[in-house]
């Protein structure tokens, strides 16, 4: 099993399985996929309406993903900007 993990409390935030929803990522200890957060938040939907619908999601595991993708998305902007250079 594969894994994104918040490096502050060494918890997943994510994982993929073969034998979970055919190995899409999902919120680790659910079966809800990630890409369900961002199809509501595309959709115009809050954090509050996602976590109203899908229980089994913390605040905390929604607001740690959100987190690692803006760093992750910052860092690549950053090495790109360091290649064009």
């Amino acid at each position: 099993m594969r894994g994104v993990t918040l490096d502050l409390m060494r918890k997943p935030i994510v994982t993929c399985s073969p034998e979970v929803l055919g190995g899409a990522p999902v919120f680790a200890g659910t079966r809800v996929p990630v890409q369900t957060l961002i199809d509501y938040l595309e959709g115009n939907e809050t954090i509050d309406d996602f976590l109203n619908g899908f229980p089994t999601v913390s605040r905390e595991q929604v607001l740690a993903f959100l987190e690692e993708a803006k760093d992750r998305v910052v860092a690549a902007a950053s090495e790109n900007a360091t290649l064009q250079t």
